[in-house]
């Protein structure tokens, strides 16, 4: 098994489309109920609309990965500009729901930067690991608790940080 971070960035308008295919999203979800290891949206700053969908997944073998990714209901209705699909090292060990230390007074964001590897050590750090593309480091991602976005990219540590408000996902 291999462990992978997709993540699909919205087009623009894509939410009421995304909003109509929830259920059938959830459902295809549901199926990768005991491989995932993080999912969720990420938001726009007033957390009010989406403007991408995250998950790392542990999957079997490349044909797994790309019915995951492209058998997905919002990719094939074409809700995403992009998908990033990198092999993820995760340094937690941990899934997101075996996160223990939530603030209540704090945010959820994923962060993406493009540094060099160096071990992150935090309470508020959720799941992070290292993005390889064929083997080659390429970043890290982050899902961080944080009392705001500068918060968030200095608990990880980069000036590149790209950082994104983002919620824990699953059936509403």
């Amino acid at each position: 098994m291999t462990q992978y971070f997709v993540y699909g960035r919205d087009r623009h308008g894509a939410s009421e489309l995304k909003g109509r295919l929830a259920e059938e999203h959830w459902a295809f979800m549901d199926r990768y109920d005991a491989e995932l290891i993080a999912r969720g949206p990420t938001l726009t700053e007033d957390r009010e609309a989406s403007t991408g969908s995250l998950h790392i997944i542990d999957l079997p073998d490349a044909e797994a990965l790309n019915t995951f990714v492209y058998d997905e209901p919002y990719y094939l209705a074409g809700a995403f500009t992009a998908v990033e699909v990198y092999q993820f090292v995760n340094h937690t060990g941990r899934t997101m729901w075996e996160f223990a230390h939530a603030v209540d007074s704090y945010n959820r964001y994923l962060v993406l930067t493009k540094d060099a590897a160096r071990p992150l050590t935090s309470d508020h750090l959720i799941v992070y690991g290292d993005l390889l593309d064929e083997d080659r480091h390429i970043g890290r991602a982050a899902l961080v608790e944080a009392p705001d976005r500068a918060a968030a990219a200095a608990l990880v540590g980069a000036a590149d940080a790209e950082v994104h408000p983002w919620e824990f996902g699953g059936r509403r």
